[in-house]
């Protein structure tokens, strides 16, 4: 009867102790990354029984290839990631996003020995200028200022500019529009709001000189056969657990007000973007 009684508690101890994986694409330094994921982490746990355990990957791609291939479970995407890994993975579901996130900004930035200022509209000046984007497959930081660049001018970014780059992520955009390697740069509004809080912009040398529309971008998708491995219903677990969030160490480290709930027809305006331009076929 010991025998039996140890087995069972070491099946119900084995149980609530199933890893539970999730990753994010790498939007800025890998620090802030691990501050952000490790607190979600510990908080999962928590309050889904399982081992919840942040994976980090180098690069977006990496993040959706994680995602298709089941190594991870959930994944914190950008519209752009999100979109393509719903679009290669079945059943695959937006869950959460952050109160800010239908609403989401980029800004064109200017080293400040350019002269450039802020504009109502993509300034004209702009042409002819070295130009970074952050990754290639980055919402904020590449698909939706290229948009809007290409309906200011009516041409592809490398029939505008001087030279274009891929900086990999929103920190470097900054850092290498400050240090005048691009003149110009596109960058998340969430981003620059926490760098320069933390007084890693100088802005005698670098300054906002646009604000894109608003559109919709971050949200956590999760694959779609959940229940089927953590039990009936975890899915909606896990929306539940992210939308109750109130831990400011947790929303403070990505930055976001709070969560709310998300769908995947919420990300249809950046697949059309995308389509439009030629990033996703």
């Amino acid at each position: 009867m010991k025998k039996l009684l140890f087995i069972a508690l070491l099946c119900v101890s084995s149980l609530f102790a199933k890893d539970f994986a999730f990753t994010a694409i790498p939007d800025q330094d890998e620090t802030k990354l691990k501050e952000r994921f490790s607190l979600l982490a510990d908080y999962l746990s928590k309050e889904l029984g399982v081992n919840a355990k942040f994976i980090p990957v180098k690069s977006y791609s990496a993040s959706i290839a994680a995602f298709r291939n089941n190594q991870v479970q959930l994944a914190w995407f950008g519209g752009l990631s999100g979109v393509r890994a719903r679009l290669i993975v079945p059943n695959a579901v937006a869950i959460a996003q952050g109160v800010e996130d239908p609403n989401f900004h980029s800004f064109l930035i200017a080293n400040t020995s350019t002269g450039l200022e802020k504009s109502e509209n993509v300034p004209a000046a702009i042409e002819g200028k070295t130009f970074t984007f952050g990754s290639k497959g980055s919402t904020s930081g590449r698909l939706m200022p290229e948009y809007f660049i290409r309906q200011a001018f009516n041409k592809a970014p490398e029939d505008i500019f001087s030279k274009v780059g891929f900086s990999g992520n929103h920190s470097k955009t900054i850092a290498l529009v400050q240090s005048g390697a691009y003149e110009v740069g596109a960058v998340n509004y969430k981003v620059w709001h926490r760098e320069l809080k933390e007084g890693k912009i100088d802005t005698s040398k670098v300054k906002i000189i646009y604000q894109t529309p608003g559109y919709p971008d971050y949200q956590f998708t999760a694959r779609g056969d959940l229940d089927a491995t953590y039990g009936e219903g975890f899915t909606k677990k896990l929306q539940e657990a992210l939308i109750a969030i109130k831990d400011e160490k947790i929303l403070n480290a990505f930055p976001r007000s709070g969560f709310i709930k998300a769908s995947n027809k919420d990300f249809e305006p950046v697949l059309e973007t995308g389509r439009k331009i030629g990033i996703i076929d």
